[in-house]
């Protein structure tokens, strides 16, 4: 399989190269979402703008909808020279660095505007050039949304609210322990099957941002979104260090300005379709409700203290918890 959409990768390289032979660079993005979401919306603008910027000297293609596989699959790729650029979940770099761990810990974030303070300072900086060694570095990011639960019975108005319950959770020690520690039952299991799951009473919730009941339509069968937005894990915009390679000085400097541009404009983007989504769901009839935070996070606390004494990453998240 994993040759097969190699193939498929280097056959829609080589026809694209047909239509753009005028272009001195080309470059390939590759982006597992849909074309009408915030993030697709954004990388092409990110693309219009390099264009433009560099009188047509540098043209970067996307590539929608996983149609070039996985974002594990497409950054195997993007190692080996047969993609560019790709956007990525914090969540599938951490197998390439640890210290992306850090982003898959629940509440460390303080909300949203934290979550943007963290992302433009210092901390990124950091971040971006952390996979190097692995042959590509970070050029940006984009919100992914915070996480909260969904039920299909109840609402989960504090954590006692889980006990018993069988939630759906990411494939990641992090998410397994959280639930855990909040006194649910973690059960994972693929982004496919969680609807199905839902129906048949397999789980009884799942967890992800709001867009997971319309996009998903997972809000035909759950209808309690509780919001106590337990995580929120970026995505990150990379390039190879190949492709970089590539590239003039000046024109790496129009890339990586036009990569922040994409995220200035991403956040309004991103406001608009939550609220979409929110309004869409309640037509589902999804009821919404906004629990007390706190005691959420008083029970995973003990689980951001032993990370913070990891030595792969304890030190950025200690930097992003005393970020103001």
């Amino acid at each position: 399989m994993k040759y097969q959409k190699l193939a498929l990768t280097l056959t829609a390289i080589a026809t694209l190269a047909v239509g753009q032979a005028e272009a001195k660079t080309r470059l390939t993005l590759a982006n597992s979402l849909s074309a009408d979401h915030p993030t697709s919306t954004a990388l092409q603008q990110f693309a219009d703008e390099v264009k433009e910027r560099t009188d047509g000297e540098v043209t970067i293609q996307l590539f929608l909808n996983a149609v070039l596989g996985s974002e594990r699959e497409v950054l195997e790729q993007l190692q080996n020279g047969a993609v560019d650029m790709t956007r990525v979940s914090a969540g599938n770099l951490e197998n390439f660095d640890p210290v992306f761990k850090a982003f898959t810990l629940p509440y460390i974030f303080k909300g949203e505007d934290h979550f943007y303070r963290v992302m433009t300072g210092p901390v990124a900086d950091e971040v971006y050039n952390t996979t190097e060694g692995s042959g590509f570095v970070g050029l940006t990011f984009f919100d992914s949304g915070a996480r909260s639960f969904y039920t299909t019975d109840k609402p989960i108005n504090t954590p006692e609210d889980l006990a018993g319950q069988k939630i759906r959770v990411l494939n990641s020690n992090s998410s397994i322990r959280m639930v855990e520690m909040m006194g649910g039952s973690p059960t994972p299991m693929p982004y496919a099957e969680i609807y199905t799951a839902l129906q048949m009473g397999v789980i009884d919730g799942a967890e992800n941002n709001v867009t997971a009941l319309t996009i998903g339509r997972h809000g035909e069968v759950a209808k309690f979104y509780s919001q106590d937005e337990h995580l929120r894990i970026p995505d990150f915009l990379v390039i190879s260090n190949a492709a970089a390679k590539k590239l003039t000085d000046e024109q790496n400097a129009i890339v990586k300005e036009a990569a922040l541009n994409a995220t200035e404009s991403f956040r309004a983007l991103w406001d608009q379709a939550v609220k979409d989504s929110t309004a869409e769901a309640e037509k589902m009839g999804v009821t919404f409700v906004s629990p007390d935070q706190a005691p959420f996070r008083e029970k995973v606390m003990p689980l951001l203290d032993e990370y913070r004494n990891d030595p792969d990453f304890g030190g950025l998240l200690t930097q992003i918890l005393e970020t103001e």
